[in-house]
């Protein structure tokens, strides 16, 4: 770990799933922070690599690249622009690129590759030349990571880059369609706003940036610029719908194997995504205004991915259309979600997953528990049996949820249909979270700091009691608590009768 310095007080909000700006902040620095260490621990590994693995033009490459991520940071002290990065912190465009999500997973990939080790988890042999072309291609994203952050922070350059299947992805900004197909070269100038692509046979493609720091557009059908959301509310920067990045995706940990794949978003689908974000807002702060302030902190991307078919719902007036979402400890500050149906849908996957984003973080930051991996604890949202630090992980989002459900319910403004749809995933939630952390309180396997944060979640689970749903929304809640866990006692505990 970094460090395991963090104040109870904030270890206090954290158990009551908030979170105020300056426990937010200290949790954005510290991911921060492990970002640069990642990106610092993949060059040092390219400067120890074998040469037949990394010859010297692809490290000469890197500490280009890297001097001119340098030179896009120090526009941070002589007056260059800056932009906020939610929580009350400030930093330089090039710092808010290094903190840009998709970044996390393009260097463990790298990592991955230099130690000889597939996106899979098999081991890649030393001598194999697919090893050394997957890395050397997963390097040359570095330019485009370097040339972004310059973008942004309006430092000149001119650099040589390499498009991927004939597509060279800018992150954040946009991406350009080449000519020629393959690993394509690109001469890429910039300066004063402007960018210029020059290939070998084909005509420039002129792209200016935009001067609200959040856009880019281009007459040239080659083109196409990031697609984003609106900020939540006025201040807060816009959010990439981010359907272009070649790593959104990739080395999905475990827990995500439900997940859909990627999508890539049309003009129709993007005026979807649109419907559903634009009463988003409003239902998050009905939920509480530290929900809307934590999504507006810590939501740095979306990745869009594609709607799945539900088994479940096959007979269903939705036809089988089901939906999923995911965020990804290498990948702070992102969400992957199938486009929400509802306003109500959208706010509370965002909830979901913020939680999940704040629990790994906050997990890197102290350690909580001793456990290890075994899988063997009941976990009311899950059918197959769960880790320990993973039923740690659900009780916390599913109690957010619970509050989040509650709060709605309770508010004054929603009509009776939404009043109870409320209250009834709140009694679900909260049920659901009571049985969680039955088990995890019976643990002796929780730290210091772990029993201070469970001892919290247990007082906000039990506070929640003192504005109970209807009677009849409870008993429902309990019994299918009590349902899936006989039956899961039944399969796991004593499968053979």
């Amino acid at each position: 770990m970094i460090s395991s310095a963090l104040p109870d007080g904030a270890l206090r909000e954290l158990g009551r799933t908030a979170g105020g700006p300056d426990t937010l902040a200290l949790l954005v620095r510290d991911q921060h922070t492990r970002r640069l260490l990642l990106l610092r621990a993949v060059l040092d590994a390219v400067e120890a690599a074998d040469a037949a693995v990394c010859p010297s033009s692809v490290r000469d490459r890197l500490r280009e690249d890297w001097a001119l991520l340098e030179a896009a940071d120090r526009t941070r002290d002589e007056g260059g622009t800056e932009t906020w990065l939610g929580a009350g912190i400030r930093g330089s465009a090039a710092l808010d690129r290094l903190l840009y999500p998709l970044v996390g997973p393009w260097a463990r990939s790298c990592l991955r590759l230099l130690d000889g080790v597939a996106a899979g988890g098999d081991r890649v042999p030393l001598e194999g030349q697919e090893r050394v072309r997957l890395l050397r291609r997963d390097l040359a994203h570095f330019s485009a990571i370097a040339a972004a952050a310059a973008v942004r922070a309006g430092v000149p350059f001119a650099v040589r880059l390499r498009a991927r299947d004939g597509v060279l992805v800018l992150p954040s900004l946009g991406a350009l369609r080449t000519d020629a197909s393959g690993d394509a070269v690109v001469e890429l100038a910039f300066q004063e706003g402007v960018m210029t692509f020059r290939q070998v046979g084909a005509a420039d493609v002129v792209v200016r940036w935009g001067c609200d720091g959040s856009t880019t557009w281009s007459d040239a059908l080659a083109w196409t610029a990031m697609r984003t959301l609106p900020g939540l509310f006025p201040g807060v920067d816009p959010v990439p719908l981010d359907d272009i990045d070649p790593f959104r995706t990739a080395n999905r940990e475990l827990r995500h194997r439900d997940l859909s794949g990627p999508a890539v978003v049309d003009a129709e689908e993007r005026a979807r995504w649109l419907r559903s974000w634009e009463g988003t807002a409003s239902l998050l702060r009905l939920g509480g205004e530290h929900r809307l302030m934590e999504v507006a902190a810590l939501l740095r991307c979306l990745v869009p991915l594609t709607v799945p078919v539900s088994p479940m719902a096959l007979d269903s007036e939705a036809g089988g259309i089901g939906s999923c979402s995911g965020s990804r400890r290498e990948a702070f500050g992102a969400v992957l979600s199938s486009t929400p149906p509802t306003p109500a849908a959208f706010a509370a996957t965002l909830v979901h997953e913020i939680q999940h984003a704040k629990f790994a973080a906050l997990s890197e930051l102290v350690e909580l528990h001793h456990a290890g991996p075994e899988e063997r604890y009941f976990a009311p949202w899950r059918p197959d049996p769960r880790p320990y630090d993973a039923l740690l992980h659900g009780a916390y989002s599913h109690l957010a949820l619970a509050d989040f459900f509650q709060r709605c319910a309770l508010a004054t403004t929603v009509g009776p249909a939404q009043r109870d749809a409320a209250w009834e995933r709140h009694a679900r939630h909260r049920e659901q979270v009571k049985a969680a952390l039955r088990e995890i309180e019976a643990s002796d396997e929780l730290t210091r700091s772990g029993r201070l944060l469970v001892d919290r979640l247990i007082k906000e689970c039990a506070r929640m009691g003192d504005d109970p749903p209807p009677r009849r929304v409870r008993e429902e809640a309990e019994n299918y608590v009590y349902l899936l866990r006989k039956a899961w006692i039944r399969e796991y505990l004593y499968p053979n009768g």
